[in-house]
């Protein structure tokens, strides 16, 4: 039997899950052996619900799974492309922590909670403001500019500093300081509620909230000093496997006997997927990850 994975869910945090078309969740829990086998073509996965009118094939290596015209469809309608300013419902503006210096400003809908940041790998992040979709535009810009910080981080560089990250203190510390200078700060769009860097609250909900650490969840410290594997694509045939070690963003983290294995779960979608039966260790292309904050791999 074949599948199709959607994706990759965050909506339960403490045990993320491999979302199958059909509408099926596979719970990723640390120690249980996942394996699959890639078969035939990878092809483009549509746009916004809608399948690809072709059936484009698209490129192993890409991490959208889109063919050009679905791509241009699909991002004519997000958020992220300003294209829908009269959106009535309620954004928030956060500050993500991915490493040492590594810190960006976003904004997410307030109903999603702290999906979007489990999503991309954020280890740590703190609310900043809340209110309608193009304040928390306006806000994102002014706090980019007056942080110096970016508004995105490859992932490249997250998972190359993820066996290296300092402890929860650390990364709160750094997260706190950055807070109380953007909150002081000039020019916040009026219709924008600045959120106060208070006791820890719950992810989504107004009022005060404290840095929220994903470093348990993710796993983190199963990762430090590990080097390893990162597949770079799958092929017709090819197989990953492995123990899970750990989940972090949309990579999972294998140990495929007694080597780690790194997945972006985006690579498997437009893929269809079978068991591993009969196989014994991944032997999909892969590049090496660095143990120690060396470079990008």
């Amino acid at each position: 039997m074949q599948w199709r994975i959607a994706g990759l869910s965050w909506a339960d945090s403490e045990r993320p899950g491999l979302v199958w078309e059909r509408g099926d969740v596979s719970s990723l829990v640390v120690g249980r052996r996942v394996g699959f086998r890639a078969v035939g073509r990878r092809e483009c996965v549509g746009a916004r619900g809608n399948a690809c009118p072709v059936g484009a094939v698209v490129p192993g290596r890409g991490t959208q799974a889109r063919c050009a015209e679905c791509a241009r469809l699909d991002r004519a309608h997000s958020v992220a492309a300003d294209t829908i300013a009269d959106d009535p419902r309620t954004y928030r503006v956060y500050l993500a922590w991915f490493g040492v210096g590594m810190v960006k400003v976003g904004i997410t809908r307030e109903e999603r909670g702290a999906a979007r940041l489990l999503e991309q790998g954020a280890v740590a992040f703190a609310w900043l403001g809340r209110g309608p979709l193009m304040a928390a535009r306006r806000a994102e810009e002014l706090l980019r500019v007056a942080l110096g910080v970016p508004d995105r981080i490859s992932y490249a560089k997250k998972r190359a500093v993820r066996a290296t990250l300092p402890g929860v203190d650390e990364r709160r510390r750094e997260l706190e300081r950055m807070h109380g200078f953007a909150l002081a700060l000039e020019g916040w769009p009026e219709s924008l509620e600045r959120v106060a860097l208070g006791v820890r609250g719950e992810p989504g909900e107004p009022g005060e909230c404290g840095v929220v650490d994903h470093g348990a969840a993710f796993g983190v410290e199963r990762l430090a000093g590990l080097g390893g594997l990162a597949v770079t694509e799958l092929v017709d045939g090819g197989v990953v496997l492995g123990s899970l070690v750990a989940v972090a963003g949309p990579d999972v983290y294998l140990d495929d006997g007694g080597r780690l294995v790194v997945l972006d779960s985006r690579l498997l979608r437009g893929w269809r997927l079978e068991g591993a039966r009969g196989a014994e260790r991944t032997n999909v292309p892969v590049r090496e990850v660095p143990a120690v904050q060396g470079g990008l791999f």
